[in-house]
């Protein structure tokens, strides 16, 4: 697993990429929710009251790291996301900015 360090305008989160196989899963958690790949079931997450999106890639195949999380397109949020002000086609950073 590597865990990195982004930088937000107001703040700071931790990035994961955990190597599955063929495919990494991959987020970026901030103190108040995340913005993931499209491995994420964000509708699980809201029954925990857990603001989340998934973001799909804007060059490639998929997501491979936490670069591909903050320029991909949000297509999909949970109402904790929604309730931020998260909606879908932002940028994960845009995203991640209203955590």
């Amino acid at each position: 697993m590597e865990k990195v360090t982004v930088q937000l305008s107001h703040k700071v989160a931790n990035g994961y990429v955990i190597p599955l196989g063929p495919a990494n899963l991959v987020a970026i958690v901030t103190d108040v929710g995340l913005v993931g790949c499209g491995a994420f079931d964000v509708a699980a997450l809201d029954s925990f009251s857990y603001p989340a999106a998934k973001v799909r890639p804007a060059i490639g195949p998929s997501i491979v790291n936490t670069n591909d999380i903050l320029t991909g397109i949000v297509r999909e949020i949970n109402r904790g996301a929604m309730g931020r002000g998260i909606k879908n086609g932002m940028t994960g950073r845009q995203a991640l900015e209203l955590l």
